[in-house]
């Protein structure tokens, strides 16, 4: 493996980051709630048929704010050249698998990965455990055998 230092971008990866660490903190210390977007998502279409009180607001806020976020960076630079080596169905049906994985996981990578893993949570590190090691089992199998 080498690593391409022309394109190679530690310091907008650290902000990115950051960023994510500071609004995820931010969401927990002050609302106490996990921003895992299957379950601010989930609790948004579910909300609208049996909404809680004060659960609605900031779910919509936050689901908003993922956007309109590409559209104020669109306004600040281009959107960079993004290449996919997949056909349609390739990506549909596995976009299909993320959905139920995340649904049997009972969260998504940025809940478990990002915040119950930054608690500590058992469940949350095994979750991301099997993450992992089943995304790099399909990189496997997928360029290093079927290819």
């Amino acid at each position: 493996m080498t690593i391409d230092w022309i394109n190679f971008a530690p310091w907008s990866a650290l902000a990115g980051g950051l960023l994510i660490g500071t609004a995820c903190a931010a969401l927990i210390l002050f609302n106490g709630k996990i921003a895992g977007i299957s379950g601010v998502l989930g609790g948004l279409l579910g909300g609208l048929f049996k909404p809680a009180r004060g659960d609605i607001g900031w779910r919509a806020a936050f689901i908003g704010g993922l956007v309109i976020a590409p559209v104020i960076y669109a306004l600040a630079a281009p959107f960079p050249a993004v290449t996919i080596a997949a056909d349609n169905a390739v990506l549909i049906a596995a976009g299909l698998l993320v959905g139920l994985g995340t649904r049997y996981g009972a969260g998504c990578t940025s809940g478990h990965g990002v915040c119950g893993v930054s608690r500590r949570s058992p469940r949350s590190m095994v979750a991301t455990a099997t993450f992992m090691l089943a995304g790099f089992a399909t990189v496997y199998l997928v360029r290093h055998v079927l290819a």
